[in-house]
């Protein structure tokens, strides 16, 4: 453990100017936040990730004061002869009993309860697109980049009308929007930092993840599995804009597919049937 904490204190050394240097305008507390939460339900993982991190501290703590408190009490100065124990007595089996289930009850089992809701009652109930107006998007990950194809005019995905565009995610804020997500080689994480979410992209298989933005502004996007030797170049950009701003640039998008997406390519038409 001595040695990780070395490891990671002279890695954080070693890296950290570079870092700062590429974010200047940035002050040191900009640079160590958390992403700012752009979601509406972002603040439900946030709030899990900061109980998490309190419970571990404080038990964390209650530990370190023990061995503190038990080192000065029990020290070879104030008790020139060692007492021998193993443990085993009632008392103590008791009290280390005691210690775990407050632990398991605590973390562990308030953790299970409170993950299991905000998944079961939210983030596990996608939007009806036949019953709302929903952004749907298909995303196609591959090394190494981000493909995202918005059904055209047609509202009908995998035809020559749609809007497809390359690490270039852009959505309306105060809308639901629906993503379909697959991998076209090996297995991706379709991460975005400022939602608090991400989900697999795994190659033969879709998967989805929902959300709906609240601030508009420009993100960023990353692969959060490793992928392969250029991993790190898995970058997109997420642009999120007012309702009438979206609907301006989709409108202008969707005259440049109409001109560019060739019919008789097939290479154009990766996206699939919405399930």
């Amino acid at each position: 453990m001595v040695r990780t904490l070395f490891y990671n204190s002279v890695f954080f050394l070693f890296t950290f100017p570079a870092f700062a240097a590429a974010k200047k305008d940035l002050s040191f507390w900009e640079m160590i936040a958390p992403p700012e939460d752009i979601s509406e339900n972002g603040h439900l993982i946030t709030w899990l990730f900061n109980y998490v991190t309190g419970a571990n501290v404080f038990f964390m703590t209650l530990v370190i004061l023990g061995i503190v408190v038990f080192s000065y009490l029990y020290s070879a100065k104030r008790h020139k002869k060692a007492y021998y124990t193993y443990g085993d007595k009632k008392a103590h089996i008791l009290f280390v009993a005691a210690c775990c289930l407050a632990v398991f009850l605590g973390v562990d089992m308030n953790i299970t309860r409170i993950s299991n809701e905000d998944y079961t009652k939210v983030f596990n109930k996608p939007p009806d697109p036949t019953k709302e107006d929903v952004v749907r998007i298909e995303v196609l990950a591959q090394q190494w980049m981000w493909k995202f194809r918005y059904p055209g005019e047609d509202n009908v995905f995998n035809t020559a009308d749609d809007v497809v565009t390359l690490n270039d995610l852009r959505v309306p804020i105060n809308k639901k929007v629906y993503f379909q997500i697959t991998s076209k080689d090996v297995i991706h994480a379709f991460y975005i930092p400022n939602i608090k979410r991400k989900i697999d992209a795994l190659p033969g298989k879709i998967t989805w993840m929902w959300t709906k933005f609240m601030k508009a502004g420009n993100w960023e996007i990353a692969c959060a599995e490793m992928c392969g030797t250029h991993h790190y170049k898995m970058q997109a950009f997420l642009t999120t804009y007012t309702q009438d701003d979206f609907d301006k640039w989709y409108k202008n998008a969707q005259k440049y597919a109409e001109l560019e997406n060739n019919p008789e390519d097939p290479t154009v038409f990766w996206g699939w049937k919405w399930y």
